[in-house]
């Protein structure tokens, strides 16, 4: 029964929305009426408000529906969303501070001079844009009210023309800073804990493991990966365009002719086209280049762009008057300074000890400097036309559409999973042939159906949350969360060129003259539709466009993770096997030879480490040696196995989703009145079809799938054992010798406690053994601030236990002093002569063996590990095998 009241819902919604009714309240409105109407129905035929929902009631529905609304603006660790009304105030400014006019007429006279050369302006004048502004109404308008007479003036095609300035105009949907990578984003970072969910209890039932390997969790997202993972795909559609463009010139001259320029290319020309270009791109490079560079978090590059478009708005309003850059160059004035300060002198006011306080004083002068400049700039855009005004206003208009939306849509999500509607489509896209890329290609196709009459926004807010789950937490593909959320936006793009409903269709519509028709706009959108859908499969088909550029950034960054995390210990075995392979004999000589220089007079438990280390270090290349075949034992049995595995698992899944079914009938039969014989009779009929249908599912698994599963788990089994054995060796291996380097290293703090020795031995041999016992507590104290000094202290405290009875055994506390000192002396002794002989041999091996058999105990990877890190994860892996 849930389900005709999702259908209900689903029929509300469309209706509404059809009906012209604002999407802000069509959507909250169609799941808040569906879940009164269920509860209503469900109490007057049933007697039970909570009957027709799929789990709990219509109070339980309607709280989760306002927590999601509370969420997107209560809680503090989800601030991605603030990012969105910065990004839209520097869109609008650059608008109305006619930037985009100068770039348009500049290039156009560039690029004008070859076939095509101006169609190839306005789209090389699109991805400025779409990199500074993010809007693509303002955009569109903004090229079809200059560009688009401009074309049709040099005898353009109308279609093609148009088609130009609709599809350059909406590239700001795809190259960063985009508003819908940032919505994207945010629903994709609750998506990534769902999916991880699922996948955690996959692991568990088929396992019965309760913990999932860290590399098997589906990695989140955030607004900074994704405007990283779409830069690549967003100039893969740039050049696409303008390729299209060329090409077709090329064959068809009369549809995009040559547009001479009547001036001269002369010095005076360049310096123009340098100062146009120049302000877009320092704003993209601020914008893009501080989140590129660790500098800056998503937010904080919001707030760069929007302060920077009103500085770049503040000279262009100003324009031939002799002040114009005059807020510019202050700005510039003010920040060079603070800038070189910050990189050399500590100018944290809190920091008591290494704080410089003359560097913060002249800081904060330049500071004032450089707000004078800013405040100026401001002031500028607020007298100037009243420019100012004009973009707070339509900042917050804009805002408010899009948070407005994002709430209900919060609703209704609530509402469809109230009614079942997640699991439903979970089923529906797990029972299909073929694994992820039949769901995927199917979630694509629906996608961009949708945008023929959805907004983008709406689809990313009531789709994304539905269907990313189900995707991310699909083992087969194992897909990252950035990729799938960069597939969702290019497709979406093209929301605004396909009919009828495509918005910048009627954005270029308004602004177009009479004689371009709405049918040659539609044709001109056609080909840039199909350039689209080619850039989805090229973006599919290499996912290291995507996923490289993040991976490589956070790797490089200062909070780069250490190669000891989970995620990266696939691609770091590859990087460190290839060494092994390679360099074998070297890295077997080093330990040998520097096995040769290390002293035998050492402490025993010295010698211990020593020892531990060289047996470890030696004996690593036979344990690869030994994990290598299985792993080739193993990739060799699951190349055959694997789709057996996933046929089989695909049916275990279906056979406990006919178990739940069976087990929810049962408890309606036990609900039941005793005297509703007929009901009981029809619910025992369902559950002996249930039944039946898992008796032939049964009959479905191949006679051989018990012992290829158990000959595989013996498999899996011995190559985890192993790989296991293989990094606690390396691990041991490297740890005793940064053991080794500490206790070194720390000689000097040992040698310091030669006086308190030296009175300790006085007072012993005066029989003075309070004091003794005083001088031994104040020992025990500072040894524990020196490594390697356990053994001495389990001598003090033999000393201890001696003096502390009530008849002191002096000759056995002679032996256990003389015991005592001596292997102070010594420690003292093998830390100076190592210091200065061995630790220089030392630190030349370690540099040997640090990045093979150390490689995992270093606190980050070096930028060639990072990058072949990077790589190796850019591409997808099949885990299911491990489900």
């Amino acid at each position: 029964m849930e389900h005709l009241f999702l259908s209900l819902l689903v029929i509300i919604m469309i209706a509404a929305l059809a009906s012209g009714f604002p999407v802000a309240f069509a959507l909250p409105g169609s799941a808040i009426i569906s879940i009164g109407l269920a509860a209503f129905f469900g109490y007057l035929f049933e007697g039970d408000v909570s009957a027709y929902f799929a789990t709990d009631g219509p109070i339980e529905w309607l709280t989760a529906g306002i927590t999601n609304f509370r969420s997107n603006y209560w809680d503090v660790e989800t601030d991605t969303l603030i990012a969105i009304p910065l990004f839209i105030f520097m869109g609008i400014m650059l608008q109305k501070s006619k930037i985009a006019e100068d770039l348009l007429v500049t290039m156009g006279q560039l690029f004008g001079p070859i076939p095509g050369g101006l169609g190839i302006s306005v789209i090389f004048v699109g991805a400025l844009l779409a990199a500074t502004t993010g809007i693509v109404g303002a955009t569109v308008i903004a090229m079809g009210l200059i560009s688009l007479p401009t074309m049709l003036n040099n005898k353009y095609d109308k279609s093609l023309a148009s088609g130009i300035v609709c599809s350059s105009g909406t590239l700001g949907q795809i190259i960063p800073p985009s508003i819908v990578l940032i919505i994207i984003a945010d629903q994709l970072a609750s998506a990534s804990d769902v999916a991880n969910t699922i996948r955690q209890s996959d692991y568990k039932l088929l396992t019965g493991e309760f913990n999932m390997p860290g590399e098997l969790r589906v990695g989140s997202t955030s607004a900074g990966d994704m405007f990283l993972g779409a830069l690549l795909p967003g100039l893969v559609l740039v050049g696409l365009y303008m390729l299209y463009v060329f090409i077709y010139a090329r064959f068809n001259p009369k549809a995009a002719p040559p547009v001479p320029f009547k001036g001269q290319f002369d010095f005076k020309f360049w310096v123009k086209v340098v100062m146009v270009i120049i302000p877009p791109l320092a704003l993209i490079f601020a914008v893009l280049g501080s989140i590129l560079m660790g500098i800056a978090t998503v937010n904080q590059a919001g707030s760069i762009g929007a302060i920077g478009a009103t500085i770049m708005a503040g000279y262009r309003l100003h324009q031939g008057k002799k002040d114009a850059y005059y807020p510019l160059l202050i700005t510039v004035i003010g920040i060079i300074p603070i800038f070189i300060l910050s990189n050399n002198y500590n100018l944290n006011i809190k920091a008591l000890e290494t704080r410089n306080f003359a560097a913060i004083i002249i800081t904060a002068f330049f500071t004032i400097i450089f707000l004078t400049g800013i405040v100026w700039s401001f002031w500028r855009a607020y007298k100037v036309d009243n420019v100012l005004k004009e973009v707070v206003t339509e900042t917050c208009v804009t805002t408010s559409m899009v948070f407005i939306i994002l709430l209900g849509a919060a609703m209704l999500t609530s509402g469809f999973r109230a009614f079942g509607g997640e699991e439903l489509v979970r089923d529906f896209l797990q029972d299909l042939p073929g694994g992820f890329w039949t769901q995927f290609i199917v979630v694509m196709a629906v996608i961009f159906l949708l945008g023929f009459f959805l907004d983008f926004i709406e689809i990313a807010v009531v789709v994304v949350p539905i269907i990313a789950p189900i995707l991310l937490a699909e083992t087969g593909a194992n897909v990252s969360a950035i990729w799938l959320g960069v597939m969702i936006g290019v497709n979406l793009q093209t929301s605004f060129l396909t009919p009828p409903f495509g918005f910048a269709l009627f954005y270029l519509k308004g602004v177009a003259p009479k004689f371009v028709t709405t049918l040659n706009i539609w044709k001109g959108v056609f080909p840039f539709i199909i350039l689209q859908l080619i850039g989805l499969g090229i973006v599919g088909f290499y996912p290291s466009l995507v996923n490289y550029l993040p991976a490589r950034t956070y790797l490089t960054s200062h909070v780069a993770p250490p190669p000891m995390n989970p995620k990266l210990q696939y691609c770091l075995q590859d990087y460190k096997f290839d060494i092994y392979n390679n360099e074998e004999q070297r890295i077997k000589t080093a330990i040998l030879n520097f096995q040769s220089l290390v002293p035998t007079d050492l402490p025993i438990d010295k010698l211990d480490i020593f020892e531990e280390h060289f047996e470890n270090a030696l004996g690593t290349f036979a344990l690869v040696k030994k994990l290598q075949k299985t792993e080739k034992e193993y990739n060799l049995f699951a190349d055959g196995y694997r789709d057996l595995h996933f046929s089989v698992r695909k049916k275990q899944k279906k056979i406990r989703k006919i178990d739940k079914r069976i087990e929810k009938l049962k408890s309606e039969i036990r609900n039941l009145d005793k005297d509703n014989v007929a009901e009981k009779n029809k619910i025992e009929l369902k559950i002996e079809d249930y039944k039946l249908e898992i008796k032939e599912i049964n009959k479905q698994i191949p006679e051989n799938w018990t012992s290829k599963n158990k000959e595989f788990e013996i498999l899996l089994k011995a190559k985890n054992t192993k790989t296991k054995r293989y990094r606690k060796n390396v691990d041991q291996a490297y740890d005793n010798l940064d053991q080794i380097v500490m206790f070194i290293q720390e000689h000097k703090k040992l040698e310091e406690l030669s006086p308190e020795i030296k009175k300790l031995k006085n007072t012993i041999d005066n029989k003075n053994y309070e004091n003794s016992i005083a001088i031994i507590d104040n020992l025990f104290e500072k040894l524990g601030e020196i490594s390697g000094t356990e053994e001495f202290a389990n001598k003090l405290d033999d000393l201890v236990s001696i003096i502390d009875n009530d008849e002191i055994d002096e000759e056995k506390l002679l032996s256990a002093s003389s015991e005592a000192f001596s292997l102070f002396d010594l420690e003292v002794s093998w830390r100076n002569n190592a210091n200065k002989n061995l630790l220089p041999e030392l630190m030349k091996y370690n540099e040997v063996i640090k990045n093979n058999i150390g490689l995992r105990l270093q606190s980050k990877l070096t930028k060639e590990q990072a990058k072949f890190v990077a790589r190796c994860n850019s591409l997808h892996r099949d885990v299911s095998l491990n489900f």
